[in-house]
């Protein structure tokens, strides 16, 4: 199964958006974004959701639990 930071990385790609762009939609700071795509930290329970939110996935989806993004 995908890390959270492959998905991030896909879903970044996949939408052709901008690192600087999620990290604020997230509440984050550019470097605490990449800390998260590359493993180094485990966001918390509301940053998971605000990442969901901005992708419009599901957050199995997005910690990759589920290849299903939908959200239910």
């Amino acid at each position: 199964m995908p890390t959270l930071g492959e998905r991030l990385t896909f879903l970044q790609a996949e939408r052709q958006l901008l690192k600087k762009d999620i990290a604020a939609a997230a509440g984050l700071s550019l470097m605490g974004y990449y800390r998260y795509e590359r493993g180094e930290r485990q966001p918390p329970a509301d940053v998971l959701i605000a990442l969901a939110d901005y992708f419009d996935v599901s957050l199995d989806y997005l910690v990759g639990r589920s290849d299903d993004p939908t959200r239910r």
